[in-house]
């Protein structure tokens, strides 16, 4: 069962440093505001895996709080950074220029990347595009069933990878 991190929560229950090696961190980029909680979906497509799932996505942000902001990115800062792996998602309802920025950001990082487009997504040509030029081994998909589906072949991949050769996941996947 994946374990599901929201926004300024800490993973808790990896904080024994014998269990954070156990799982892989997940981001769930992609819009937050003005458009369907598409997260929870996601965490329900990979909830019999073991990933931990980082959702930047808050029930309650406190719109009034002038510091809301400086800690909400400060969080997401941090949770991109810890990642294994980001799964990016581009909904049909907002352009997400933050995410936009993000994706251009993590491309050059070198982790593994998860790109989804919304079908009537307005951007949906520069994401393709751009991400071509930039990760051209990173294949575009138009769904989040097809989104979840590539982060759980990822992580089956190295998990049987890992358990042939204990040291591939360092060497192969950072």
């Amino acid at each position: 069962m994946c374990i599901y991190v929201e926004a300024l929560d800490e993973p808790k229950d990896l904080s024994n440093s014998e269990n954070v090696s156990l799982h892989d961190y997940v981001f769930l980029a992609g819009g937050i505001t003005g458009c369907p909680d598409w997260q929870q979906e996601v965490v329900k497509l990979l909830d019999d895996t073991d990933l931990v799932l980082l959702n930047p996505r808050r029930a309650n942000f406190p719109i009034h709080d002038p510091n809301a902001a400086q800690v909400q990115i400060q969080w997401e800062h941090t949770y991109l950074n810890c990642a294994d792996a980001i799964l990016f998602w581009f909904p049909k309802e907002i352009l997400c220029p933050i995410v936009l920025y993000e994706l251009g950001t993590w491309s050059e990082a070198g982790k593994p990347i998860f790109v989804g487009v919304h079908p009537d997504y307005q951007r949906r040509q520069d994401v393709e595009i751009q991400t071509k030029l930039a990760r051209p081994e990173v294949i575009i998909v138009y769904s989040l069933e097809e989104l979840a589906m590539q982060v759980r072949e990822w992580n089956m991949s190295k998990t049987t990878r890992e358990s042939f050769w204990p040291w591939a996941g360092k060497i192969l996947w950072g």
